[in-house]
């Protein structure tokens, strides 16, 4: 039956991609797999290659770019919309993959929309996915819950008040894409005093990656696009535990 399926590949370990996902990229006419720039090698495309048929299948990049004007990405993806939309009318079934879980932060989110907007009849499945955080917790050995702890997901451009918020109430923080707002991240961690509690990891799951519990030493070329900070309770965690 064809229909749109978003397939989340994980964080970058090609083992981490679920059974399903799998199943429905292979059974799948076309492909798509986001990149920043034309020019761009799909890091998706890399962890999904293997599963794929190019004697069947058509695997195509579609260009999303890094840019805050949202007038252009909503052109961008509405071109993209009416692609996928008419591939479905063919009778052709499309799969988007994406980097991590499809619902969060992720580019699929915008096709989805632009689809909305279009008011195009597209059945949609999505296939969840590995979470970047989750995959860095479990990477840096650091809980991200216990018991009555709140945690807080957050992307590294929001307002600072609402930073100041969260790492004000939540017993555990995560701070995605921090990698051009690493400078200010660190200051309003040391304003709170959390910067005991804090991991920076990048490329989790990739190669590149790297851990490090003192954001100290963190260096410019450790501010990877793949990059977060989880700020958690640290070495106390265990005291938690024990109530």
């Amino acid at each position: 039956m064809s229909r749109l399926i978003a397939v989340g590949v994980g964080p970058g370990d090609p083992e981490l991609i679920t059974l399903k996902g799998v199943r429905l990229l292979q059974e799948a006419d076309i492909v798509l797999t986001p990149v920043g720039d034309r020019s761009d090698t799909s890091v998706a495309r890399t962890i999904v290659e293997a599963h794929l048929d190019p004697s069947r299948q058509q695997v195509f990049n579609q260009v999303s770019p890094m840019t805050a004007d949202r007038g252009r990405l909503e052109d961008i993806w509405a071109e993209a919309a009416e692609d996928v939309g008419n591939w479905i009318d063919q009778g052709r079934t499309v799969a988007f993959v994406t980097l991590g879980d499809p619902c969060l932060y992720s580019t699929f989110l915008h096709l989805w929309a632009a689809l909305q907007r279009g008011k195009r009849q597209v059945e949609v499945e999505i296939v969840p996915g590995v979470n970047s955080f989750t995959a860095a917790a479990a990477l840096a050995d650091v809980p991200l819950g216990l018991f009555e702890d709140r945690l807080a997901v957050l992307p590294s451009t929001a307002a600072e008040v609402q930073l100041m918020q969260a790492l004000g109430e939540f017993e555990t923080v995560v701070l995605m894409k921090v990698n051009r707002h690493f400078d200010r991240i660190l200051r309003l961690l040391e304003r709170t005093g959390r910067t005991s509690g804090a991991v920076f990891v990048k490329r989790a799951g990739l190669p590149g990656q790297k851990v490090l519990t003192d954001l100290g030493m963190v260096d410019e070329k450790d501010l990877d696009y793949l990059s977060l900070i989880i700020v958690g309770r640290g070495a106390n965690f265990v005291e938690g535990m024990l109530g």
